[in-house]
């Protein structure tokens, strides 16, 4: 995709085209752009702004994974960090950027 629009470039700019050449080049690239945000940008942002609501609503007894894959249940709840008890006894304290979503949804 990279190579061919950089073609496309160079191809307009080594060829003096006619004002409806340039125009339709322009509508393309303009195009292009607004295809990419709509099916790229914006869902991506959209994932991410749930991704920070669902890490900012944790509390004590939810059950979530990490990005690791290691299941557990938050046992403590600090501003940037969770104490997650993953099998018996065994606690971890993990960044709240390291919890990706709700094990409840995932099994």
């Amino acid at each position: 995709m990279y190579a061919f629009l950089m073609t496309t470039v160079l191809d307009a700019a080594a060829a003096p085209q006619q004002g409806a050449g340039q125009m339709s080049f322009w509508i393309m690239i303009v195009a292009l752009f607004l295809v990419m945000w709509l099916f790229m940008i914006r869902p991506q942002r959209k994932q991410q702004k749930e991704l920070e609501k669902f890490r900012s609503e944790l509390k004590k007894g939810d059950k979530v994974i990490t990005a690791g894959g290691i299941y557990g249940t938050i046992v403590d709840v600090k501003d940037t960090s969770v104490l997650i008890a993953v099998d018996g006894d065994v606690k971890l304290r993990v960044d709240k950027n390291s919890i990706v979503r709700d094990s409840t949804s995932a099994q």
